[in-house]
């Protein structure tokens, strides 16, 4: 799980890089087609077990993690990779929400001391001026969210659909998504939702190493934490998870972030124990 972290990290790091040159629309698409085709190759070498019956829920998978993931992406090329990547490390406070809220699981004690923990962390990170949030503050606080919901809902469809093909939704639709968003951008023209439509720019040059490098530590970082979480308890794995929050640090002062402030550091290390009260049981 740490060597999965921090490729994480270093996906993050390749994702910032082409935000330089083309649209997160395109990040996405790139980071999602790869995925697509080994997870395509998988099913061929061995067809889908499952039940079915849940296409509208399977389809809400894809379009939470599709829209979390382009949060995500477009945070990374505004904001300092530490930051982006705490904001997405809110997903376990909220999962465990939504699952109190949706599947009746309880919260306990920990849970609701731990939302209100990274809610706080959160206002810190974002420093909000009176009631106002930026852009990439709502985004960032939705790529948890988005990314939450997309987790409950594969809680409940673990009991119809193959692992892959739960994998296969986001993924595709993460990939057909941006195509779509694409197309329409020169039907709309407003900068407020520049994060959502924009003008497709072919790679080229470098842009082609970064995109192999994208997808490929994305899927390495895939395969490891999915081993880590099949040798040992999901709580270990979890709280070790956090350590890309360092990395992302790390990384991002060789890129030219700013190390975070008092206040952001202290934001960090709120969600970061909320994260781990989340995971305590």
């Amino acid at each position: 799980m740490l060597f999965a972290s921090f490729l994480f990290a270093l996906m993050g790091a390749f994702a910032k890089e082409l935000s330089g040159s083309m649209s997160s629309l395109e990040v996405v698409f790139f980071r999602n087609i790869f995925g697509v085709a080994m997870i395509g190759f998988m099913v061929l070498k061995s067809p889908l077990v499952q039940k079915g019956g849940r296409p509208f829920l399977l389809f809400f998978r894809g379009l939470m993690g599709f829209l979390a993931l382009l949060a995500f992406f477009y945070n990374i090329s505004h904001i300092s990779l530490a930051d982006a990547m705490t904001f997405s490390k809110t997903s376990p406070i909220f999962t465990a929400f939504f699952a109190y809220i949706f599947l009746k699981e309880k919260m306990g004690f920990y849970g609701w001391i731990a939302l209100f923990a990274g809610f706080m962390g959160i206002v810190l990170i974002a420093q909000p001026s009176g009631f106002t949030l930026s852009k990439t503050d709502i985004l960032g606080v939705f790529s948890g969210v988005g990314a939450a919901l997309a987790y409950t809902s594969v809680r409940e469809l673990r009991d119809y659909y193959d692992t892959r093909a739960i994998v296969l939704s986001f993924m595709s639709v993460g990939s057909l998504g941006p195509l779509l968003l694409l197309a329409l951008e020169p039907f709309i023209h407003t900068d407020a939702l520049d994060f959502l439509f924009a003008e497709f720019t072919m790679p080229k040059g470098i842009d082609w190493f970064y995109i192999l490098g994208l997808g490929l530590f994305a899927t390495m970082a895939q395969i490891y934490m999915t081993k880590a979480y099949g040798v040992t308890r999901a709580g270990i794995v979890g709280a070790v998870s956090y350590s890309n929050i360092v990395f992302a640090i790390i990384i991002g002062l060789f890129m030219g972030d700013a190390l975070p402030n008092l206040t952001s550091a202290f934001g960090i290390l709120a969600i970061f124990i909320a994260g781990l009260l989340v995971i305590k049981k």
